[in-house]
Protein backbone atom coordinates (compact mmCIF):
# COMPACT_ATOMS: atom_id res chain seq x y z
CA UNK A 1 0.00 0.00 0.00
CA UNK A 2 3.30 2.51 0.44
CA UNK A 3 3.02 2.30 -3.12
CA UNK A 4 -0.27 3.73 -3.59
CA UNK A 5 0.13 6.13 -0.87
CA UNK A 6 3.29 7.49 -2.86
CA UNK A 7 1.72 7.66 -6.00
CA UNK A 8 -1.12 9.66 -4.62
CA UNK A 9 1.02 11.90 -3.03
CA UNK A 10 3.20 12.87 -6.10
CA UNK A 11 -0.03 13.25 -8.24
CA UNK A 12 -1.50 15.77 -5.65
CA UNK A 13 1.59 17.84 -5.78
CA UNK A 14 1.11 19.05 -9.38
CA UNK A 15 -0.35 22.86 -8.28
CA UNK A 16 2.93 23.17 -5.54
CA UNK A 17 5.25 22.98 -8.68
CA UNK A 18 6.05 25.93 -9.91
CA UNK A 19 7.96 24.99 -12.68
CA UNK A 20 8.47 21.92 -15.22
CA UNK A 21 11.45 20.02 -15.83
CA UNK A 22 10.31 17.54 -18.23
CA UNK A 23 11.20 17.55 -21.55
CA UNK A 24 7.92 17.20 -23.74
CA UNK A 25 9.97 17.33 -27.19
CA UNK A 26 11.12 13.40 -26.07
CA UNK A 27 7.70 12.62 -26.15
CA UNK A 28 7.14 13.74 -29.43
CA UNK A 29 9.80 11.01 -31.20
CA UNK A 30 8.69 7.57 -31.09
CA UNK A 31 10.10 5.50 -28.07
CA UNK A 32 9.65 2.47 -25.88
CA UNK A 33 8.78 2.14 -22.52
CA UNK A 34 9.08 -0.75 -20.21
CA UNK A 35 5.85 -0.82 -17.35
CA UNK A 36 6.39 -2.72 -14.16
CA UNK A 37 3.08 -3.34 -11.94
CA UNK A 38 4.21 -4.00 -8.57
CA UNK A 39 0.75 -3.90 -7.32
CA UNK A 40 -2.76 -3.48 -7.39
CA UNK A 41 -5.70 -2.62 -5.52
CA UNK A 42 -8.71 -4.45 -5.56
CA UNK A 43 -12.62 -2.96 -5.30
CA UNK A 44 -13.64 -5.71 -2.84
CA UNK A 45 -11.58 -8.13 -1.07
CA UNK A 46 -11.84 -12.07 -1.61
CA UNK A 47 -10.11 -14.96 0.09
CA UNK A 48 -9.30 -16.01 -3.86
CA UNK A 49 -7.39 -12.53 -4.70
CA UNK A 50 -3.70 -12.68 -4.62
CA UNK A 51 -0.39 -10.79 -5.55
CA UNK A 52 -0.77 -9.38 -8.80
CA UNK A 53 2.33 -8.19 -11.05
CA UNK A 54 2.81 -7.37 -14.02
CA UNK A 55 5.51 -6.80 -16.59
CA UNK A 56 5.15 -4.84 -20.23
CA UNK A 57 6.70 -2.96 -23.03
CA UNK A 58 4.68 -0.26 -24.81
CA UNK A 59 5.54 1.28 -27.87
CA UNK A 60 4.93 5.36 -28.43
CA UNK A 61 4.35 6.69 -31.16
CA UNK A 62 4.86 10.53 -32.13
CA UNK A 63 1.15 11.31 -32.88
CA UNK A 64 0.43 10.17 -29.31
CA UNK A 65 -0.81 6.00 -30.26
CA UNK A 66 0.74 3.72 -28.73
CA UNK A 67 0.63 -0.34 -28.54
CA UNK A 68 2.24 -2.58 -26.39
CA UNK A 69 1.99 -5.77 -24.65
CA UNK A 70 1.91 -7.09 -21.24
CA UNK A 71 2.56 -10.18 -19.01
CA UNK A 72 0.82 -10.42 -15.50
CA UNK A 73 -0.20 -13.35 -13.20
CA UNK A 74 -3.88 -12.26 -12.70
CA UNK A 75 -6.17 -11.66 -9.28
CA UNK A 76 -6.43 -15.30 -9.34
CA UNK A 77 -2.92 -16.72 -9.83
CA UNK A 78 -3.48 -17.03 -13.62
CA UNK A 79 -0.56 -16.22 -16.30
CA UNK A 80 -2.18 -13.76 -17.95
CA UNK A 81 -1.32 -11.18 -20.82
CA UNK A 82 -2.70 -8.05 -22.30
CA UNK A 83 -1.78 -7.22 -25.80
CA UNK A 84 -3.18 -3.42 -26.60
CA UNK A 85 -3.82 -0.65 -28.63
CA UNK A 86 -4.23 3.18 -27.94
CA UNK A 87 -3.91 6.85 -27.42
CA UNK A 88 -1.68 9.48 -25.05
CA UNK A 89 -2.59 12.82 -23.79
CA UNK A 90 0.25 14.58 -23.10
CA UNK A 91 0.42 17.92 -21.14
CA UNK A 92 -2.88 17.46 -19.66
CA UNK A 93 -4.28 20.73 -18.49
CA UNK A 94 -1.28 22.04 -19.20
CA UNK A 95 0.57 20.35 -17.03
CA UNK A 96 3.67 18.77 -18.28
CA UNK A 97 4.31 15.94 -16.05
CA UNK A 98 0.37 14.84 -16.47
CA UNK A 99 -0.78 12.84 -19.18
CA UNK A 100 -3.96 10.47 -19.41
CA UNK A 101 -3.95 7.10 -21.39
CA UNK A 102 -7.11 5.11 -22.82
CA UNK A 103 -5.44 1.58 -24.35
CA UNK A 104 -8.28 -1.74 -25.60
CA UNK A 105 -7.11 -4.91 -26.59
CA UNK A 106 -6.93 -8.10 -25.74
CA UNK A 107 -6.80 -10.00 -22.45
CA UNK A 108 -5.73 -13.83 -22.50
CA UNK A 109 -5.83 -15.66 -19.04
CA UNK A 110 -8.85 -15.82 -17.16
CA UNK A 111 -10.15 -19.31 -16.96
CA UNK A 112 -12.09 -21.03 -15.31
CA UNK A 113 -13.55 -20.84 -12.86
CA UNK A 114 -12.48 -17.17 -13.23
CA UNK A 115 -13.44 -16.52 -17.05
CA UNK A 116 -17.01 -14.30 -16.13
CA UNK A 117 -14.30 -11.57 -14.48
CA UNK A 118 -12.99 -10.39 -17.85
CA UNK A 119 -16.20 -9.34 -20.72
CA UNK A 120 -16.70 -11.34 -23.79
CA UNK A 121 -14.75 -13.98 -22.69
CA UNK A 122 -14.24 -17.06 -24.84
CA UNK A 123 -11.76 -20.08 -23.99
CA UNK A 124 -9.28 -17.63 -21.56
CA UNK A 125 -9.46 -14.90 -24.70
CA UNK A 126 -11.64 -11.66 -23.61
CA UNK A 127 -11.59 -7.79 -24.42
CA UNK A 128 -10.41 -5.31 -21.76
CA UNK A 129 -10.55 -0.84 -22.05
CA UNK A 130 -7.94 0.11 -19.79
CA UNK A 131 -8.04 4.16 -18.75
CA UNK A 132 -4.95 5.53 -17.13
CA UNK A 133 -3.14 8.58 -15.21
CA UNK A 134 0.24 9.42 -15.09
CA UNK A 135 2.70 11.47 -13.36
CA UNK A 136 6.43 12.07 -15.04
CA UNK A 137 8.77 12.07 -12.61
CA UNK A 138 11.51 13.02 -15.14
CA UNK A 139 11.60 13.10 -18.76
CA UNK A 140 12.05 9.28 -18.72
CA UNK A 141 10.30 8.05 -16.02
CA UNK A 142 6.74 8.10 -15.15
CA UNK A 143 4.11 6.25 -12.56
CA UNK A 144 0.81 5.47 -13.58
CA UNK A 145 -2.56 4.12 -12.16
CA UNK A 146 -5.05 2.40 -13.95
CA UNK A 147 -8.45 1.29 -14.04
CA UNK A 148 -9.28 -2.24 -13.84
CA UNK A 149 -12.87 -1.92 -14.79
CA UNK A 150 -14.94 -2.81 -11.87
CA UNK A 151 -12.12 -5.40 -10.27
CA UNK A 152 -9.67 -2.68 -8.79
CA UNK A 153 -6.40 -0.24 -10.08
CA UNK A 154 -3.16 -1.34 -11.45
CA UNK A 155 0.04 0.91 -10.47
CA UNK A 156 3.17 1.04 -12.22
CA UNK A 157 6.73 2.43 -12.94
CA UNK A 158 6.98 3.21 -16.56
CA UNK A 159 10.51 3.84 -17.44
CA UNK A 160 11.32 5.59 -21.29
CA UNK A 161 14.37 4.14 -23.12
Amino acid sequence: HALAVCTLATLSSAPALAQSKIDLDLYKTPGWELVLGPFALHWSNSDEHTYVVLLGFERAQADGFIWGFSAFRNSFGQPSAYAYYGYRWDNLFDIPELYFKLSGGIIYGYKEPYEDKVPFNHNGFGLGIIPAIGWRLTSKDAVQVGALGTAGLIFTYNRRF
